[in-house]
């Protein structure tokens, strides 16, 4: 069940619409929700392309769903040049966006004959990590969101990756993300 972006079924579910709402079914088909998230070159593309490998030679069908801050950032915002109310904005529409993103793979997820794995570039997390946390609580108050329910039960796993910026720096790119700055 999905209340304001939030998928209530923990993934292992599938869900169909009856009498214009969501209910759960479980026909053994599985549907598994994974983030991958950390900092920049921290091996979040490498690891979904070697997940996806994997996965797709078990017969599981995989959706990547692609970073909602890239996509927007390579749009032609810069966002050293926004003022904080802007940034603000940006962050609140960034969640939204990701949201939608997410909702479109994980429903159409729900619709395969077979086992489905849907990685996400990032999760809605990684969000308030860009915030001071007031802002983050704000933008949160203002869209009726919970955000233990964000955490704990939008997707199955989270995947926490360490950044080559981080004690490997001779490693770190930006060659590969325009976006990154």
């Amino acid at each position: 069940m999905t209340t304001n972006g939030i998928t209530r079924n923990g993934g292992l579910q599938q869900a169909k619409a009856v009498d214009g709402r969501e209910e759960l079914d479980s026909p053994g088909i599985k549907v598994w929700r994974l983030v991958l998230t950390g900092g920049p070159c921290g091996g979040k593309t490498t690891a979904q392309n070697r997940l996806a490998t994997f996965f797709e030679s078990l017969g599981w069908r995989v959706f990547r769903v692609p970073e909602t801050a890239t996509i927007l950032l390579n749009g032609g915002i810069s966002f050293a040049l926004l003022t904080d109310e802007q940034r603000l904005e940006f962050q609140e529409n960034l969640l939204k966006t990701m949201f939608q993103i997410e909702d479109t793979y994980f429903s159409l997820a729900t619709t395969q004959n077979r086992n489905c794995l849907v990685i996400c570039d990032r999760g809605a997390m990684d969000c308030s990590a860009y915030l001071p946390r007031q802002d983050w609580e704000k933008i949160l108050e203002k869209n009726n969101l919970n955000e233990v329910d964000i955490r704990d039960n939008r997707y199955s796993q989270v995947i926490h990756l360490v950044t080559a910026a981080r004690g490997a720096e001779e490693h770190y790119t930006k060659s590969n993300n325009k976006a990154r700055s």
